[in-house]
């Protein structure tokens, strides 16, 4: 079954659960708000690691009750994102999660070939959003992990965004690479990124998908767009998954659909041996909630 919004999304994640979540730097009020609501739902119960005092100091600030979470004491942001990503190394978690710390320390230290994380793919983002009007989720990558991704890196930030849409149910998911217009330009590079996707993917060298490019943003969501433009393509119009040039654009489309549109966003960080909840520290309880939601699911077999 394609997985069409959140509210299905999170009842499919609670039924894989419950997963252990280890949780990094964890003195932050929407982070323990999220993960109490995990642990009250059955979806994840939680170790947080940080200093102690500061993150039962937060938990009361914000009327959270962490009874039931464990809490495990080290003093500093950075070696409490050390304790968290070993926790899944040794058997303690399922997957890790970013509290206060800086979103890149995570990467950096799963990365870290002692933390036995790696798979041999590149680590990305897989960001999907629940759009006022849309019909189902879209997915948009990579909007936080690969900052300026050659073309090469750009496989990989497909065939991953690929595969989770397949997890969630979209058996053969419509793939836009996204550029300012619909035509290959030389002069932009992006366009010739995209249109060597597009035949690597007619080529077989992306998997599981329909991937077309350069596409604008309009065309590749609008039927109606699409057809002004005379754009004869399967993903014109119809596409599950975005492709941004690079994180600076992913990162302000991902901010424009949740402070404009009123999207909801969840997001995980795969290519490793399980997923990394990245939420912005800024993220609202809810959107934290269903990323560790997000991770779950990807991360927990069916029952």
């Amino acid at each position: 079954m394609q997985i069409r919004n959140f509210a299905q999304l999170l009842e499919a994640a609670i039924q894989r659960g419950p997963a252990r979540v280890a949780v990094a730097a964890a003195d932050e009020a929407n982070t323990l708000a999220a993960v109490a609501k995990a642990r009250d739902l059955g979806l994840a119960t939680a170790v947080l690691f940080g200093d102690e005092a500061a993150i039962r100091q937060a938990a009361e600030s914000a009327g959270v009750d962490i009874g039931g979470l464990t809490v495990v004491h080290v003093p500093n942001h950075k070696e409490s994102v050390r304790a968290a990503v070993a926790a899944i190394k040794d058997g303690l978690a399922d997957m890790a999660m970013n509290g206060r710390a800086l979103p890149g320390h995570l990467v950096r230290v799963a990365l870290e070939p002692e933390m036995q994380l790696r798979t041999g793919k590149l680590f990305t983002d897989v960001s999907i959003f629940e759009i006022p009007g849309a019909d189902r989720l879209i997915l948009i990558s990579d909007i936080g992990v690969v900052v300026s991704p050659t073309l090469e890196e750009k496989v990989s930030i497909v065939q991953n965004a690929i595969d989770v849409a397949r997890a969630l149910g979209i058996e053969t998911p419509k793939v836009a690479i996204l550029a300012a217009t619909e035509m290959v330009n030389p002069k932009i590079p992006v366009s010739m990124d995209a249109s060597n996707l597009s035949k690597m993917a007619q080529r077989g060298q992306i998997k599981g998908g329909i991937v077309d490019g350069p596409l604008a943003l309009d065309n590749a969501i609008s039927p109606h767009a699409a057809r002004v433009k005379g754009i004869q393509s399967e993903v014109a119009g119809h596409a599950d998954i975005l492709i941004v040039p690079d994180v600076d654009a992913g990162n302000i489309l991902a901010k424009a659909i949740t402070y404009f549109a009123r999207g909801k966003m969840a997001g995980v960080v795969v290519g490793s041996r399980s997923p990394l909840i990245m939420p912005s520290r800024a993220d609202p309880p809810e959107t934290k909630l269903m990323s560790i939601a997000l991770g779950v699911y990807l991360a927990m077999p069916p029952k």
